[in-house]
């Protein structure tokens, strides 16, 4: 009997081989898509679909994920004038906050990338984040995604993490909407099962597509520090910030 896990290397193996085809190389990963998330052809026709939802319609600060397929979207946000949240690769130095007005015209491409955002982009912590108000939207790509809404990403439960910390503290809830941006060759037809700790999305979007999701089932996250016992996430610092207000309660 296949188990979640075993029916996810299935579809990401299958997934990765189209999307070889069409996808935007990075000369820092050689072409590996268990260390990135790549970009693909169409992903500025993803953002501009984006814009159209009512979530991103909202206003105010965007959550997005530091993922190449995700670097339109920024370079749009940007020359908007919004506000970005976004954590650095792996989480490795926590997140980042883009103030609107930051970018000089003409460097929004520049400063949607990894290296742009760090030059532009001030470090926050988790209570500056909670400050700062409800999220709206978070936006995520990924390795694949079921038509049910379940994403699986690069294998490392970075997005389920970011999840459950800005569950933690309480800027995001049930009316949090949640987008992943793939390629059509990354939609798996059918709906499949996740991991309890997996995080569904309410919007799949493709160059092509704007599916939404009914009902995800998608609940509050919860860091499950046990997952975290000697692993190298466990001392990321929005993490350990976390931790000292769990063991001071």
């Amino acid at each position: 009997m296949n188990t979640p896990q075993d029916s996810t290397s299935l579809h990401r193996e299958r997934i990765w081989s189209e999307l070889a085809k069409v996808a935007r190389p990075d000369s820092r990963f050689h072409w590996d898509f268990s260390s990135f998330i790549a970009d693909f052809e169409g992903s500025d026709e993803c953002a501009r679909r984006i814009r159209s939802l009512d979530s991103y319609q909202l206003g105010g600060t965007v959550f997005i994920t530091p993922d190449n397929s995700t670097e339109a979207l920024r370079a749009q946000a940007i020359a908007e004038g919004r506000p970005i949240l976004m954590t650095t690769y792996g989480i490795v130095r926590g997140f980042l906050a883009l103030d609107s007005g930051t970018v000089q015209a003409g460097q929004e491409f520049y400063a949607a990338t990894l290296d742009g955002m760090d030059r532009y982009a001030r470090p926050v912590t988790l209570a500056q984040i909670s400050a700062g108000g409800p999220l709206h939207l978070l936006v995520t790509g990924g390795s694949a995604v079921s038509i049910n809404g379940v994403r699986f990403g690069k294998g490392h439960g970075f997005f389920d993490l970011e999840w459950a910390m800005l569950s933690e503290i309480g800027v995001v809830d049930a009316r949090t909407e949640i987008v992943c941006i793939v390629h059509d060759c990354q939609v798996v037809d059918e709906a499949l099962s996740g991991e309890d700790h997996d995080v569904p999305v309410d919007w799949i979007i493709t160059p092509t597509r704007s599916i939404h999701v009914d009902s995800p089932g998608r609940r509050l996250g919860r860091v499950r520090w046990e997952m975290l016992e000697g692993s190298l996430l466990a001392e990321v610092p929005p993490l350990r910030e976390l931790k000292v207000g769990v063991q001071a309660l």
